[in-house]
């Protein structure tokens, strides 16, 4: 039996969520911009997935399970563990989720009462940085477990007639040989290895997340027993401010979105006031 581990559940700032769920995925992950109150948009770009990031603007990790049971979800903020501040590993603390809950982490936790606000900011101000371990600033994950489940009491059926036996026999060696057929399907979605700069035409990575101001957000613990001792489901996602971005081809540039907000063609109501046309008046 593996170790029960003692983890940190969210209590006051957890909300129910039921909402339709992305497939393969136990835990969805979204970033929200805390200043503007906007969910961040994702940009997909060599099979991973970008979020822009404002320098100086708190920010939250949106966790939302997509199950009916318990999940426990280890949070790794620039490599650093959210919960403990180590460097993020796979077997470490994390937050339990409800079935269906959905949660905001919104900073460093400091105790069961408190974080440290998260904020995107300069490379070399980052939390990682500050603490001599820059390496991996500018991706979130988390690694998300299925809680253990323990056998229910098992009753012998009443017995079926031969007629019966034989036919379900005959569909059980069908199903067989129809999985044996099929390809085999990746039990977890892996976290896709983080390209270097020269990747991206030697675009560096512009910002990170800071360790801000306390804020109240009270947790509690609770025991959760891991099912296995590799997570069910590894995703990240990998965020830097727009000039990076656009930099590297993930998103638009500037010209491109106002060509694309410009509509086609003369318009009646095109909006404003009636402007002084050139000349003296």
């Amino acid at each position: 039996m593996l170790r029960a581990t003692a983890v940190l559940l969210t209590a006051l700032l957890a909300t129910t969520a039921c909402g339709t769920s992305r497939a393969q995925s136990l835990v969805d992950i979204d970033l929200i911009d805390r200043d503007t109150g906007q969910w961040l948009p994702e940009y997909r770009h060599r099979s991973q997935t970008w979020v822009p990031g404002v320098p100086g603007h708190r920010y939250s990790v949106r966790l939302t399970n997509t199950t009916g049971e318990r999940v426990l979800v280890v949070l790794s903020v620039d490599g650093v563990n959210a919960i403990s501040g180590e460097t993020a590993g796979t077997g470490q603390a994390g937050y339990v989720l409800g079935p269906w809950q959905s949660t905001e982490i919104a900073g460093w936790r400091k105790s069961l009462q408190d974080v440290a606000q998260f904020y995107f900011t300069d490379l070399p101000d980052s939390y990682a940085a500050r603490t001599g371990r820059p390496d991996n600033v500018g991706v979130i994950g988390v690694a998300v477990f299925r809680e253990r489940s323990y056998p229910r009491p098992y009753y012998e059926p009443a017995p079926i007639a031969r007629e019966q036996d034989d036919y379900d026999r005959s569909r059980r060696d069908q199903a067989g040989r129809a999985e044996k057929a099929a390809p085999a399907a990746p039990a977890a979605r892996g976290a896709r290895e983080a390209s270097s700069a020269d990747a991206y035409g030697g675009v560096g990575q512009g910002i990170g997340t800071g360790h801000g101001d306390r804020e109240w957000s009270p947790v509690n613990r609770t025991e959760f027993v891991r099912a296995s001792r590799t997570p069910t489901q590894v995703a990240q996602i990998r965020y830097d401010d727009v000039p990076n971005l656009v930099a590297m081809g993930v998103m638009p540039r500037p010209y491109e979105w106002d060509r694309r907000r410009r509509p086609a063609g003369p318009q009646a109501f095109p909006g404003g006031f009636a402007a002084d046309p050139p000349g003296r008046w």
